[in-house]
């Protein structure tokens, strides 16, 4: 499947500097948008998808910091790069403290911009997009649920959450584990301290060591100045390692002795660097297991387990999807433009008894497309991917659940069995996601291939296969 090329905004008052990184950036499979100040870089936020910013920190109209805090407010998990020259370092550090992803010092290198650019846009593909932000009395903490998995899980943070106590976060990808990470920080004393977070996943092994601890310049190749290290940024605050079940067996020596002990030294420096730290991690794999493996360290594995807090996944807490539901319903209006109610009641009732491997992520991500191809005021079945309704109805006949054929239009006098039918209501699904698709760009084969996310060739041959390739035929049911 072909992935949609990501969106990134430079912003920057100097011209030549923002053509030539955004040159680099499209050759690396980039769209790039460009703003010449912070306001206009705002504007282009609000009007589009962007999934980097870079920005410089001295422009007119608005300079790179009030520009970073207006970005984050419109977008928390938006990764925010700023460029800096050498005499104002100090100044990017805080930016850092503010939420920033990184810094580039000008003149910058190209390969530094290469590896910061992938990292980032890495991380923001992980990470995905929070449940929820607001509170509300179907949330709290940020966190949407009132199942009794979710009730237990705020009995436990409201216990631990202003303790110094290292809280180790399990669960499944798309559970929402940063979420709880930023539950802790909110509400511990530590709020107005930096809430930094790390995704190890994201981060080349040899150069986990400099990103954590920080390094010296001319530790190694490419270190051209001085940097502090995500423990150093973190002082007084919260770190939030992400994924750690993907450091390397060697840095987990020194990753336990920085949270023993508070201390650490940077890469090629000698100066021992002390720091107060609130220490969450997290992951989405058996670390048991990895100890067992020999790939986890088993002392570093209980200094950090002091709290184990497990997110459930989504097929066990059925009862908070039409919550969640609505919630993202709402979003995506906002996002699309759209004036959707929410689903009906056989589209909400297949919602509800999907398995959800993704989870919530995974949720999100349908509701949004059934926003966007809905037509009326209410998501029906037609409006889910097809995948989801084949994988649904099948889970029902392995557990011997019955189906609503006239829900579906599929007429059960004929012959077949189950799965023959279901293949049918299928196929005439997705020729009507196809269809309207293609309607809604115009015929245009490329952009439709970017709607469905799928790739182009994959389009073509969806369309012969459901006897859409010849144009006569585009009005038809």
């Amino acid at each position: 499947m072909a992935a949609e090329r990501p969106q990134i905004l430079i912003a920057d008052d100097e011209s030549n500097l923002r053509k030539v990184l955004a040159a680099q950036l499209g050759r690396d499979g980039c769209d790039v948008l460009q703003a010449e100040d912070g306001a206009a870089a705002l504007v282009l936020l609000r009007e589009h998808h962007v999934d980097l910013l870079i920005t410089d920190l001295r422009m007119p109209k608005m300079d790179g910091m009030t520009l970073l805090r207006a970005a984050l407010a419109e977008d928390s998990g938006l990764p925010v790069v700023v460029l800096t020259a050498h005499g104002t370092v100090d100044t990017a550090v805080e930016a850092l403290k503010l939420g920033a992803f990184d810094f580039l010092t000008k003149p910058y290198d190209k390969d530094a911009v290469r590896s910061i650019v992938q990292k980032a846009l890495k991380t923001r593909f992980l990470a995905g997009h929070d449940a929820s932000k607001q509170e509300g009395p179907k949330s709290r903490f940020g966190i949407i649920g009132v199942s009794q998995q979710m009730l237990d899980l705020y009995a436990i943070l409201e216990r631990v959450a202003d303790s110094p106590a290292t809280v180790f976060v399990t669960g499944e990808s798309g559970t929402g584990k940063e979420l709880v990470a930023r539950a802790l920080h909110e509400t511990s004393s530590r709020r107005d301290k930096p809430f930094i977070k790390v995704n190890c996943a994201a981060i080349p092994r040899d150069l986990i060591e400099a990103e954590l601890f920080g390094h010296e310049r001319g530790a190694f190749t490419g270190a051209i100045a001085s940097k502090p290290g995500r423990f150093e940024l973190a002082n007084g605050g919260t770190l939030f390692l992400d994924e750690i079940g993907e450091v390397p067996v060697d840095m987990q020596v020194k990753l336990l002795r920085a949270l023993q002990e508070s201390e650490f030294e940077r890469v090629g420096g000698i100066k021992t660097i002390r720091v107060d730290v609130r220490l969450v991690a997290a992951t989405n794999r058996d670390v048991r297991k990895l100890v067992a493996q020999g790939g986890f360290r088993e002392d570093l594995y209980y200094r950090l387990a002091v709290v184990n807090l497990r997110m459930p996944p989504l097929r066990e807490r059925r009862a908070d999807i039409p919550l969640l539901v609505e919630h993202f319903v709402h979003r995506s209006n906002e996002r699309l433009g759209r004036k959707v109610v929410g689903p009906d009641a056989d589209a909400l009732d297949t919602l509800a008894r999907h398995a959800w491997p993704g989870n919530i992520r995974e949720l999100e991500n349908v509701i949004e497309r059934a926003v966007l191809f809905c037509d009326g005021d209410r998501i029906g079945l037609a409006e889910l991917p097809p995948e989801l309704l084949q994988a649904t109805s099948e889970a029902d006949s392995e557990a011997g659940v019955g189906v609503d054929a006239a829900g579906l239009g599929i007429a059960m006098g004929g012959e077949g069995g189950l799965k023959e039918h279901v293949r049918t209501a299928v196929s005439r699904l997705e020729r009507d996601i196809v269809r309207r698709a293609l309607d809604h760009t115009g015929g245009n084969v490329t952009h439709t291939a970017r709607l469905l996310k799928i790739s182009r060739k994959g389009l073509q041959l969806k369309m012969k296969e459901l006897g859409l390739r010849d144009p006569n035929e585009k009005g038809d049911a």
